[in-house]
């Protein structure tokens, strides 16, 4: 088969996964927790939240839920296809990589409530439970972005395919039959 590229990535998608993963970084590992940057950071990732939720409703093919959503056949027989060590070549997201990523963007969403409901809500004054659970999303979201970056690189190699490379310009290689 031969490779072809294909345009897969469109920029407002790729704008989306390079804006999460700046504020992920800059509000995980440079910016002070409560600080005036990290709650402007958090805004932000929640307007990319609501814009990539949107676009996966009218955005093209490779953005839309419907063609990658992670149902119960599709993991299984991407489940089966890593069991057996064959290549599960599919353009855009693989049924697990997807199911990762709706874990991911449900965290953000989750952080965004927390942190809201942490420092503007006053019937909330004083409780701890925003606070505790936002640290636990936190974690989860840092424990799911190191899966989704080693699986890339693992995969990268597996397919031998730069992964990464795609999301930053968007296209992909599609095999064609020879």
């Amino acid at each position: 088969m031969q490779p072809v590229m294909v345009q897969l990535w469109d920029p407002l998608l790729r704008l989306c996964h390079l804006s999460f993963a700046t504020v992920f970084i800059a509000n995980s590992f440079f910016n002070e927790e409560g600080g005036d940057w990290h709650q402007w950071l958090g805004y932000y990732a929640v307007g990319c939240l609501v814009l990539r939720v949107f676009w996966g409703f009218v955005g093209p093919r490779s953005a839309r839920w419907t063609d990658f959503w992670p149902t119960p056949s599709r993991l299984a027989r991407h489940a089966r296809a890593l069991w057996r060590r064959e290549p599960y070549h599919r353009l855009g997201h693989s049924p697990i990589g997807a199911l990762v990523m709706v874990l991911m963007l449900a965290c953000i969403g989750g952080l965004a409530l927390t942190g809201w409901l942490a420092e503007e809500v006053d019937a909330l004054w004083g409780a701890d439970w925003p606070m505790d659970l936002h640290a636990l999303l936190a974690d989860a979201l840092l424990a799911l972005v190191c899966l989704h970056v080693l699986a890339a690189v693992v995969e990268s190699l597996r397919l031998r395919e730069n992964l990464p490379l795609s999301m930053l310009t968007g296209r992909r290689r599609r095999r064609m039959p020879s």
